[in-house]
């Protein structure tokens, strides 16, 4: 199980996800949920407390690292995030001896999601930068060979901005979960290759530069 962290910008910090957040989720999410059609958001604070303790109980399993992300000009916490999925490689097929992709206690491959933000966040800066920790974090520390993305295919403004950071659409499985508005979805998969992160890496630092100008 890799390591909890906290990752830090200039206008974003990712804190580890704790109950002592709940109050200011419930107050982040209750500023305007119209954009939150596609998106589970929890509504109240006896929702948002279930949210939370789900999280940390798949976290304390190794499958997720869940994040409350605090907006640093605002000093306040303004959504919520996560890895998730995180998959080790190990089973029945392991590498062979002297391999250079060894197993160890960080995840071969991992997705970004359950990311949602207060209305006032939103087109701000904050999701492109708390995107660029995860990214730095997943490629350069942890050394995973993919970072997986998925929307449902009707939220064309989060494909928009999963698109923005530089992943490739993969393709459109369809059926493949229950939606957020009580239908069943089809999800869009898209991916960020290690090969590829250096230039979205490139791409991304001079987007979050003028940011961190500001």
């Amino acid at each position: 199980m890799p390591a909890f962290v906290t990752l830090s910008g200039c206008r974003v910090r990712l804190e580890p996800l704790s109950l002592a957040v709940v109050d200011d989720l419930v107050a982040a999410a209750g500023e305007d949920r119209s954009t939150y059609r596609f998106t589970p958001v929890p509504q109240d604070r006896d929702a948002m407390l279930a949210y939370v303790t789900a999280a940390l109980a798949e976290q304390a399993e190794g499958r997720t690292m869940p994040f409350a992300i605090r907006w640093l000009d605002a000093d306040r916490i303004v959504g919520a995030t996560r890895f998730l999925n995180l998959d080790y490689w190990q089973g029945p097929m392991p590498w062979p001896p002297g391999s250079r992709n060894p197993v160890g206690d960080v995840p071969s491959v991992a997705d970004i999601g359950y990311t949602w933000l207060a209305a006032s966040a939103q087109r701000t800066g904050v999701n492109t930068e708390s995107k660029f920790l995860m990214l730095s974090h997943a490629f350069e520390t942890w050394g995973v060979h993919r970072v997986t993305f998925k929307a449902d295919v009707r939220n064309t403004r989060s494909r928009a901005a999963i698109e923005s950071l530089g992943a490739h659409l993969e393709g459109i499985r369809r059926a493949e979960t229950r939606g957020a508005d009580d239908t069943v979805r089809d999800t869009a998969y898209y991916s960020i290759l290690r090969s590829e992160w250096p230039e979205v890496r490139a791409m991304l630092s001079n987007r979050v530069a003028p940011l961190e100008a500001a």
